[in-house]
């Protein structure tokens, strides 16, 4: 049931006096303008005089507590927080703001929740989907009067997630307690369950023997030198549509190739879970009505096997989708029965699919067995040859195709830019030069050369600065899963490029357009607004490196606890955070350490303290709920 949880933001007040209600404290909102004519004194009485009457309202009424979901907490091996519950202030943006000393736990049954990705959510608000364009499994996130504002908890036996890179091969069942898809796809090497662990063999729908042996033999079919899928260094970037467990894009890491492993939250799921709980770079997604939230001409292959996905439908729609994020002669692999099968219906399929596909100017270039790979053109040569009205039409010439949140799809072939046309190709240097290798894309955002070799020199130091910072704390294989928030033009993952991670870099949606240049330099990352929760499972990465985001968020006039509390969920115990940002903002931040259970590493000046930037360094605590102990016990 969804209920709005805010025991912590001194409601109560607001029918006390019209001025507190000016401060702005209600938590859970959008709201946070500065208001420059509070009368502080008298804010910070009242905002007291609010705290002992909600700890007073808290201890009078027992039901209160059970029906907020708050929850004692066990910290492992670290201690409990002493916790009055008693709400301090703090000033941010010109404006006092209420900080608790306490954040209510959820619901056990919340252990999974995905804010914007919730089916009750839809259910509750009764949203009128199209379920046949899979709109039901597109974003629609609550309202902050409904998002659950309380720390997520983990599931009952919790463990910290096995290391990579043997995390590819096994994870603890009792941190995604689900083994349907074990007993579902059994005759095919999905997962298998073993004792406390839950085994990948590497199998797939498509490729039972492996997914070792079905990339090789798509590297052969191409000719592709010593059957290596990444061909030289000029393949590099993947879309795997309808992933499973990712287990395809997990064994292309051995061969310097990275996939963006896509799937639904549908009837597999918790398949997008595994995938990120293995170490293997994963978002949950859907080709439904909008684009994906990735830049034109960003994969050199994209690749479904079984993916259960309808190419034909509204005019071609879905595969216009998979041409525009494909590069200059970028590959589709095929694996599906109407690439083979003789019966009269498949054998539709195929011929409607090849006429559509030729129109599009894709050409075979192998067919073998079940699978079949098109190419695309390099140049736009053959889109101008076509005959007025073949549809699918070419796109306007003001579409931009690099504009992807809250954008539709739309059927009709993305042309490539003049520099692309000219160049035969995307003029990427191979992987992995293409890290540091200046993309011709980089005028379209108006960034010189110059300017990017800065940046790169800029985070290598920071970088650098952070990892020395964190040497007490972490050993080789104790990160693996990365988020840079705000990843500018990646060079933060670049700096990284020594350690065995990989960095999903998020980019607002403001700065839409650099996420193509991070694709260029080999990297893979998504556009994301930071006012609303992010999509995937709860514990999924290992780091979270905040630069000016809060900042960010503050402008937007959105609220930092509810960010807060979405890193914590995203967060996996014992993960950490790097926090980036003004003086003012780290020292609001520093207040909530106690209520969220995260422990201060380090905290530093940048540059010497020339700019007002510090550096703070959290760690989140290893905890489970009183009743998940009882159960594991």
């Amino acid at each position: 049931m969804f209920f709005p949880l805010r025991p912590h933001t001194l409601i109560h007040l607001l029918l006390l006096t019209p001025m507190f209600f000016m401060a702005g404290m209600a938590r859970g909102r959008a709201d946070v303008k500065s208001r420059k004519n509070l009368v502080t004194t008298t804010v910070l009485v009242l905002v007291t005089v609010g705290g002992f009457f909600y700890f007073y309202s808290q201890n009078s009424d027992s039901s209160s507590s059970v029906e907020y979901g708050a929850k004692s907490l066990s910290h492992t091996g670290l201690g409990g927080d002493k916790d009055d519950g008693v709400s301090s202030s703090t000033l941010v943006g010109g404006e006092v703001i209420a900080v608790p000393k306490s954040i209510p736990v959820c619901d056990d049954r919340l252990s999974e929740l995905i804010p914007c990705l919730d089916r009750n959510l839809i259910y509750q608000t009764r949203l009128k989907l199209d379920l046949s364009l899979m709109e039901h499994y597109e974003r629609h996130c609550p309202t902050p009067d409904r998002r659950f504002n309380c720390l997520i908890p983990p599931p009952p036996g919790y463990k910290v997630p096995v290391k990579w890179p043997k995390s590819r091969d096994q994870v603890w069942k009792a941190n995604i307690p689900h083994t349907h898809l074990a007993t579902e796809k059994s005759d095919q090497n999905w997962m298998v369950v073993k004792g406390e662990t839950i085994v990948f063999p590497g199998g797939g729908t498509h490729f039972h023997n492996g997914a070792d042996k079905y990339i090789a033999s798509i590297a052969n079919m191409l000719n592709f030198p010593n059957n290596n899928i990444n061909n030289g260094g000029r393949v590099r970037s993947v879309l795997d549509v309808g992933c499973g467990v990712a287990s395809f894009g997990g064994y292309l890491l051995s061969s310097n190739v990275i996939a963006m492993s896509l799937a639904p939250n549908d009837v597999h799921q918790n398949q997008i879970q595994f995938a990120l709980e293995r170490g293997i770079p994963a978002y949950l997604g859907v080709l439904g009505t909008q684009r994906l939230p990735y830049p034109s001409r960003s994969f050199e292959l994209a690749h479904c096997s079984r993916c259960r996905i309808d190419w034909l439908q509204r005019d071609g729609l879905l595969l216009l989708e998979l041409d525009r994020l494909l590069r200059p002669g970028g590959y589709f692999a095929y694996s599906s029965p109407e690439a083979y099968a003789q019966d009269e219906e498949d054998r539709r399929i195929w011929r409607e699919m090849s006429a559509l596909v030729e129109r599009m100017c894709w050409k075979i270039a192998a067919k073998k067995d079940q699978t079949v790979i098109w190419v695309k053109p390099l140049t736009n040569s053959c889109y101008l040859k076509r005959l007025p009205g073949t549809k699918p039409p070419l796109c306007r010439s003001d579409d931009d195709p690099d504009a992807v949140l809250g954008v539709k799809m739309k059927a009709c072939i993305s042309r490539y830019s003049d520099q692309m046309h000219k160049a035969k190709g995307s003029g990427l240097a191979p992987w992995p030069a293409r890290l540091t290798t200046p993309p011709p894309r980089l005028a379209e955002i108006h960034y010189s050369t110059e300017m990017f070799e800065k940046d790169m020199g800029v985070w290598k130091q920071r970088v650098h600065n952070y990892w020395s910072k964190l040497a007490s704390k972490i050993k080789p294989d104790t990160i693996r899963n990365v988020m840079d928030m705000k990843a500018n033009l990646g060079s933060f993952a670049a700096a990284l490029k020594d350690k065995d991670v990989w960095v999903m870099n998020v980019v607002p949606e403001n700065e839409q357009k650099n996420l193509k240049i991070i694709y260029d330099r080999g990297l893979i990352g998504t556009v994301h607004n930071w006012c609303e929760a992010f999509s995937t499972y709860p514990r999924t990465y290992d780091l979270l490196h905040a630069w000016t985001v809060f900042s960010d968020i503050i402008k937007k006039e959105c609220s930092p606890e509810d960010l807060l509390i979405e890193i914590d969920r995203i967060l996996r115990p014992k993960g950490f955070i790097i926090i980036h940002d003004k003086r003012s903002m780290v020292e609001y931040i520093k207040k909530y350490l106690s209520a969220l259970h995260w422990n201060a590493v380090t905290i530093y000046d940048v540059d010497q303290g020339k700019d007002d930037e510090v550096v703070l360094i959290i760690q989140k605590k290893m905890w489970l709920t009183s009743e998940s102990i009882k159960v594991s016990e």
